[in-house]
Formats: structure tokens, sequence, C-alpha cells
């Protein structure tokens, strides 16, 4: 769906779902979506209203299409066509709590992005055995690619700053 027909659906009475992460969720959101993140979908309200399901792009959304449309039980089932992204750009409402961390992922990309750029820096200017230390991340990065386990976001999701969004 568009964001106007998400907005005439909401409106209609659809259920707006945000298969997001908490902390994704907590950072921004659609006024008056429900946080079920995608591996939480079993959780889902069952009372036969439309659903409008919606991510941050689309993306996530479209690729598990099958698994939202079983989850909604026989109820009607959209895409918000682009996510939260769309929905912004056509100048809906978005609550944003900037106080919120950032996304895991993000923080694992600004995380490995600079640690890989220290390692190079020093390996470069002071001794090549630091050079291990980008490859040590790259490695890891590859490992959570294969996986789906992330032991830098497993790490981060236990810092200080991210405990707020652990709701």
């Amino acid at each position: 769906l568009s964001p106007a027909d998400t907005r005439a659906a909401i409106d209609a009475g659809a259920h707006l779902i945000d298969i997001r992460g908490t902390d994704e969720h907590a950072r921004e959101h659609i006024p008056g979506a429900q946080n079920v993140p995608l591996d939480q979908i079993s959780k889902l309200p069952k009372d036969g209203r439309p659903i409008v399901f919606h991510c941050t792009s689309g993306m996530r959304t479209a690729a598990n299409a099958a698994q939202l449309g079983a989850a909604a039980g026989g109820a009607p089932a959209f895409m918000l066509g682009g996510g939260i992204d769309a929905w912004r750009q056509a100048g809906q409402p978005i609550v944003a709590d900037r106080s919120q961390p950032l996304e895991i992922m993000r923080q694992v990309q600004i995380t490995a992005g600079g640690l890989v750029l220290v390692g190079v820096l020093l390996g470069l200017f002071l001794a090549p055995g630091f050079l291990g230390l980008s490859a040590f991340v790259g490695a890891g990065l590859m490992f959570a690619g294969v996986t789906g386990w992330c032991g830098m976001a497993t790490l981060l999701r236990v810092m200080p700053w991210n405990r707020r969004a652990a709701v």
C-alpha cells in the first residue's frame, strides 16, 4: 500500500504492525504502530481486522511476506510500500526520540568500520601486526553473515547506553 492508502486503512480500523526490532521502534516509529518484531510475529493480535505490516524501507517486509501473511491468521494482510521511509517522505507524522540509542546494526557498522580503520592505520604507521585487528573484525562479520549470530551486536546490546531501548 502507498502511505496514503495505509493512512486510509488505519483510519478504517486496520492494525499497523512495525516488524522492526524494539531498538529501531523506540528511536522512531509511526504513531499508533504496534511493535511486533519479526522474531515474535506469532504474538500478533488476531481479531480479524486488516493488518498493514511495515519495516524501514519495505525490504524486510517483502522478504518475509509469506511468514507475515501466515501470521495474520486469515485477516487481510498488506505491506506499507517503502516502509517508514516512504511514510516520512509522504509527509506523514513520525514519532522520533533521538534520546534513544542508535539501532544495534548501525552501532555494529560504526564500531566495525572504526576498528577496521584503526587496525589499518596502526598497521601502516606503527606495526604490521595491527592489521590482524582488521582481519579479526572482517572474519567476525563474515561469521555473522553466514550464521546469523553477531558477537559484536550481542556485546553492544548490553552496553549501558542501550539498556533504555530494551522493553
